[in-house]
């Protein structure tokens, strides 16, 4: 089936050493790691794990990189991430992380420092094992309801499309972070929890011959249509973030994110697949590992933790 990872996230004070971590995650047979930023101590204690990482690129790292050359590039990839672990660990390089929402001011940094960093590995030897995202929030479509009416932000188009044919003429996928929990305690008026938790029950939405029960589906098929619509319907999607948080907020339980949860990483084994494309299996990271005491924003923010602290599930 497809992947299914974690996050492993450290906007905290009090997480386990990073060795124990490891343990942690190899003990529950745990192989797919997405690290937000390339730190050195993080890195080393993956180091000969067996476990495959997509590896953060600070934002704040993209000026350098975009201003800089092919071998600029190779010495950040050399000093941070292959002077620490291993290149046949590295499954992707996501080049920052909802710059488009979150950083505006890099934006336009974006898709120069994917195609430096790609023409690194290129010299490397690394370009076909080691693909090239920058994962987005899923607020870069607009008019997901129904998912078939979406499209990309319009004043989005001019960063997004560069990557869009990047990622198409590289083979490398499209990462968004989907979270229907926020669409949900944005929304719950509007919206039934069960279609956020995919318990059904209720009528589906239906979306000219599709039929959606769950909130994932109609959220990851959105830019499925999205992609069509802009000529990029052979790229394929990666959920680089997605979660139910145990606590903070309405319907935040530690029973609700068992079920969004689990139901995310069954359907990707089984390559379940989305109504728009059945059987095609959805590759997922779940966010996070631990609880972040030092998030900010919401309550729930701070309570996705998977593990507790002492690594009790």
């Amino acid at each position: 089936g497809a992947t299914v990872g974690i996050c492993y996230g450290r906007v905290a004070n009090n997480l386990p050493p990073p060795s124990s971590t490891v343990e942690l995650l190899k003990s529950n047979q745990i192989s797919n790691v997405r690290l937000f930023n390339a730190e050195p101590a993080i890195l080393r204690s993956f180091n000969g794990a067996g476990i495959s990482l997509m590896i953060g690129v600070p934002n704040e790292d993209l000026p350098a990189l975009s201003s800089g050359t092919a071998a600029t590039a190779i010495q950040w990839l050399q000093s941070n991430i292959f002077a620490h672990v291993p290149p046949n660990e590295v499954r992707y390089i996501a080049v920052g992380n909802e710059v488009f929402l979150k950083d505006p001011y890099f934006t336009p940094h974006v898709v120069p420092s994917v195609i430096n960093l790609y023409s690194a590995l290129r010299t490397l030897g690394l370009s076909e094992s080691i693909k090239l995202s920058s994962p987005q929030a899923a607020s870069v479509i607009i008019n997901t309801y129904p998912p078939s009416s979406a499209t990309f932000d319009p004043s989005l188009r001019s960063a997004i499309i560069p990557l869009l044919q990047f990622l198409r003429d590289t083979g490398s996928p499209f990462m968004a972070n989907v979270y229907p929990y926020i669409s949900y305690w944005s929304e719950a008026r509007h919206m039934s929890p069960d279609y956020a938790l995919f318990r059904g029950g209720g009528e589906p939405v239906h979306d000219g011959a599709l039929a959606y029960d769950n909130m994932f589906d109609a959220s990851v098929d959105a830019f499925v249509w999205a992609l069509e619509r802009e000529g990029f319907g052979g790229v394929a999607l990666v959920v680089a973030e997605t979660g139910w948080p145990t606590a903070g907020g309405e319907a935040a339980s530690a029973a609700n994110a068992l079920a969004f949860n689990g139901n995310v990483a069954t359907r990707a084994a089984s390559d379940a697949g989305t109504p728009k494309r059945p059987g095609v299996g959805v590759e997922v990271y779940l966010f996070g590992l631990f609880d972040e005491n030092e998030k900010v924003g919401e309550e729930y923010e701070r309570h996705f933790g998977i593990f507790g602290l002492n690594g009790a599930k």
